[in-house]
């Protein structure tokens, strides 16, 4: 009797999986499909990204190449052509090649004699959200550093400003900016503060505690 019981169950759950394949047979088959799809689109576009990624590394290095070669001694000219095309190539390149390249064409604008233009890229880079931060920090460093004489020193000071928390790779930079900026003011004793802050920090890096250390010495005759 148990087996004749366990053979009507058996029919029972056979014949209404097979109804449930019926009726929603036709949707099972649609969603596996669609994560098949979902799939194949995602590799399609992880390998996308990947070629992108080496033809703008392939450009940028075309750009830059004969820049960088030994020995190398660009006339103003060459150096503005260089950033014209860094820039334009910037306006259509992935998101880290975009920033780089706009910062490789601030520093040749600058070393031609081009501040606003150097100075107007530096600025767009601190404001773009989607640029990596310890890029945007450096662009405002940058900013700095330049317009450190020819902006109000309030201005400098100011940007500068988040940049000295110790947490901020760049902080030792920034002070030493930041100082120069007050010996520019006439502020002496802020200077001389944060020279000494800088030469007894551990963390920044020996060409920048030995400057502030020198600084320092002058300062105190």
């Amino acid at each position: 009797m148990v087996d004749i019981f366990d053979e009507v169950s058996e029919d029972l759950r056979n014949e209404r999986a097979l109804t449930l394949a019926k009726r929603y047979g036709g949707l099972l088959l649609i969603a596996m499909l669609l994560v098949l799809a979902g799939i194949g689109a995602q590799q399609y576009y992880t390998s996308y990204q990947a070629k992108q990624a080496d033809k703008a590394a392939a450009r940028y290095l075309a750009i830059t190449g004969a820049l960088d070669a030994p020995g190398a001694r660009p006339a103003a000219a060459q150096l503005t052509q260089a950033a014209q095309a860094l820039t334009s190539f910037a306006a259509t390149a992935p998101e880290g090649y975009k920033t780089l390249a706009n910062l490789r064409a601030a520093g040749l604008y600058a070393a031609g004699g081009q501040a606003a233009q150097a100075a107007a890229l530096w600025n767009g880079i601190t404001a773009d959200d989607h640029a990596d931060k310890l890029l945007r920090d450096l662009a405002t460093l940058l900013w700095a550093q330049h317009a450190l004489g020819t902006t109000p020193d309030a201005d400098v000071l100011a940007k500068l400003q988040p940049l000295t928390q110790s947490t901020n790779p760049y902080h030792a930079l920034a002070r030493e900016t930041q100082a120069l900026t007050y010996l520019h003011e006439g502020n002496t004793g802020m200077a001389k503060a944060l020279f000494s802050q800088i030469a007894n920090d551990p963390n920044a890096p020996d060409g920048v505690r030995n400057r502030a250390g020198g600084l320092l010495a002058k300062i105190n005759g």
